[in-house]
This record gives C-alpha cells, structure tokens and sequence, in this order.
C-alpha cells in the first residue's frame, strides 16, 4: 500500500509503531469514558514528520532526486534534513526567522543547510517553489507532492490494527498543514475497500490556535475554502500555518465525517500540556495539548459526546519547544 516500488529505495529511521494509550485518569477529569492518546512523539527526530518524510524522500530517491527542500514551522523540516541525510542527499530547510531555535539547531545537525526567513511557512514556501522551478532542489512542501501523505496514512492503518479493526468514534488532530487527517481520512477508504473494516468512519475533528484557525473558521462560516489568516500568532508552532494549502480537502473531510473544528487558546494549550503530563507521564508539544483543550470545550458545548470512544493525537515531543 505504500509508493515505493523497488524496497531498496526505502528510506527508514524505524519510524511507526507509536504507542495508543488508554488515558483514563487524565479523561476522569473532565468525564470523558474512553479516551486514548496516540502518541508520536516517539518517532525518529520526535514527531510524526518522519512518517510522511520517509516516504516523500523514499521515492525522491527512487525518481532519482540529489537535492531536497521543505518550507517548516520546525518538525517537518527535522524530518526531512534526517531522512536527506539517511539518504545520502542534500537537504534546504527554510523556517521562520522566530521559530524555537532547537529546530534549527537539529537540521543542521543532520547537515542540511538552514535558511531563517522574515515571514511565516508561506514565505518560507514561496523560496521553496522559486528554488524547485530553477531546478536546485526537488519540494517537498506539504501537498506540493503526492508522497508525504502516503506517509501519514500509516497512522490511519496502524488505528485501526490497534482497535481490532473497528474505528474510534472521533479523532481530534491538531491541523496546521492537515496531512496527517488527509493521510488517516484516504487509509480509511484503502481499508474499506481491501474489506478490512466496514463504511463506518470516527468524526475527524480539527483543533487550531485562537491566533492562527483558517479552517475553524471557514467550518463555522460553512465555506469550501479557508481565507488567509492575517498576523497569524500562537507558541504552536505546527499551527501556525495562515492557509493550508489542501483547505478545500480538510473542510470536505470534517464535513462528510460529520466532524468539527474548534480553536483554542495558548493558555489554554499551556494548562493541558500540565495536566496530561501530570495525570499520564507524556511530554507533549503544544499542538499536541491542544487536543486535550479542544475535547474538553466540544465536550462542555454539547459538540462531543463523553461516552464515545475518542483519540487525542500528540504529533510530537514537547522537548523541542523549551
């Protein structure tokens, strides 16, 4: 199910095979009966960026690719520099001038060359474009190739191994770019049609930033496409992401799934990070925690159902952010 055709040309650090856990005293507090955080940050260079960069540079290194880069609020540019480097490539990493500086510091240690720009990952994407139609490198941004989403779908399969083959009843994804919930969102359809699991889908639920949350937005207002966030700001830093560039395939997920998207505060984000880390032993990145806010203020509004089985994604360590 996975692109590349001849297995030599896979590139792999182990990654996959993260844990679900059974978060039982961290839903006793706000009355939640079966809930479950996915956990990524295990992951080789500590995030689930190294599912969808193992198998976009996997196949630039079978199509024959030298030279990669990826526009990056941080993780995904870790990735990508670790698997280039694994592959014996060259590897550009373009992040915004104010992102935490241990991501920076991690991509040149695996060798590949930084760049700091004034502006948000759509700048740093535009200098990614430029650079791939001039032939310096191949891009790897987010939806610019078919390849990292194939990557992320492993966590849609890797689900449902873990439920016995029956989805949970919601998953809520903390979305900035929104590979991750496209990648489980087409893994599901794969399944279905294999015969491994029924039409059944979990309500797909996306959480964002107050500061930064086009697609939480756009699902309110009951638009097709997200408009551009202006002054995007939020400690997030996956989330900060003014607009995705697959909006119109998020927005299409969490409706058919008859899902939700929500937006919650940094403090917020800050005051679950303590509790999940207090009540469950995880270190997780803010993304991560927003989650965990998220569930709780669908839950207070009547927005999702206590009972039902539900996932929390962490995409990543907190380590990175300090």
């Amino acid at each position: 199910m996975m692109p590349v055709e001849n297995p030599e040309n896979v590139v792999s650090l182990g990654e996959g095979g993260t844990p679900l856990l059974r978060t039982s005293r961290l839903g006793s507090r706000a009355g939640f009966d079966d809930l479950w955080i996915q956990d990524e940050s295990g992951n080789p260079t500590g995030s689930f960026k190294a599912r969808g960069l193992s198998a976009a540079v996997s196949r630039a290194k079978e199509l024959g690719f030298r030279s990669i880069a990826v526009p990056s609020a941080g993780n995904a540019g870790g990735a990508a520099a670790a698997y280039a480097a694994r592959a014996g490539m060259s590897c550009d990493v373009f992040l915004p001038r104010d992102t935490p500086p241990l991501f920076g510091a991690e991509c040149e240690r695996y060798g590949a060359r930084v760049t700091l720009v004034d502006g948000l990952i759509d700048a740093c994407g535009r200098l990614v474009a430029e650079g791939a139609a001039a032939g310096r490198w191949h891009d790897v941004s987010t939806l610019k190739e078919p390849y990292r989403v194939e990557g992320k779908k492993t966590m849609g399969y890797e689900l449902a191994e873990e439920f016995g083959w029956e989805l949970p009843d919601a998953v809520i994804y903390p979305t900035g770019g929104g590979t991750g919930l496209i990648g489980m969102w087409k893994a599901f359809g794969e399944m279905e049609r294999l015969g491994w699991i029924g039409g059944r889908r979990p309500r797909m639920i996306a959480v964002q930033a107050t500061g930064c949350a086009p697609i939480s937005r756009a699902f309110a207002d009951g638009k097709p496409v997200a408009e551009r966030w202006e002054n995007a700001e939020t400690y997030a830093s996956g989330l900060r992401v003014p607009k995705p560039f697959a909006d119109f395939l998020i927005l299409a997920i969490l409706r058919e799934s008859g899902g939700d998207a929500i937006a919650v505060t940094d403090a917020e984000m800050r005051e679950a990070e303590e509790e999940i880390g207090a009540a469950e032993g995880l270190f997780v990145c803010p993304e991560g925690a927003a989650t965990w806010a998220g569930a709780k203020k669908l839950a207070e509004e009547g927005r999702l159902d206590r009972k039902s089985r539900v996932v929390l994604f962490n995409t990543g360590t907190g380590f990175k952010y300090r």
